[in-house]
């Protein structure tokens, strides 16, 4: 399929495709034209790129991720597990501790919020 279509199936511009095509996150052969064709198992790929994506992991990490894990299910390759685990509760980990931070932040705001509302209650 082209790159268009694999955008539409997948809810993902075709700038995003091409994004990570440069990561080495998708791979795509090439017509006499030059232009891109993917196979069906792109779309399986994409999809699985976009659940890494949106668990809040970097690119890089995704990069290092897809071979220790099944497009089609999510599952992990049997080779792969160890490390599979190891990254993903790294990953874990650092995506606990920017939740703890954005409580820390939120509780701050509510202070300054609680503070600021105070203030113009008692004026007259």
């Amino acid at each position: 399929m082209r790159i268009g279509e694999l955008a539409d199936r997948t809810g993902v511009s075709v700038r995003s495709l091409r994004y990570y095509e440069t990561k080495g996150l998708l791979a795509s052969e090439r017509t006499s034209g030059g232009q891109r064709e993917y196979p069906e198992a792109a779309v399986d790929r994409v999809r699985r790129i976009q659940e890494m994506f949106a668990a809040g992991l970097h690119s890089d990490t995704v990069g290092d991720l897809l071979p220790c894990i099944h497009d089609v299910d999510g599952t992990p390759t049997e080779t792969a597990t160890p490390y599979l685990v190891a990254k993903l509760t790294e990953e874990r980990e650092r995506i606990e501790q920017a939740m703890r931070d954005l409580h820390r932040t939120r509780d701050v705001l509510d202070g300054v919020i609680a503070a600021a509302s105070d203030t113009k209650t008692t004026k007259p």
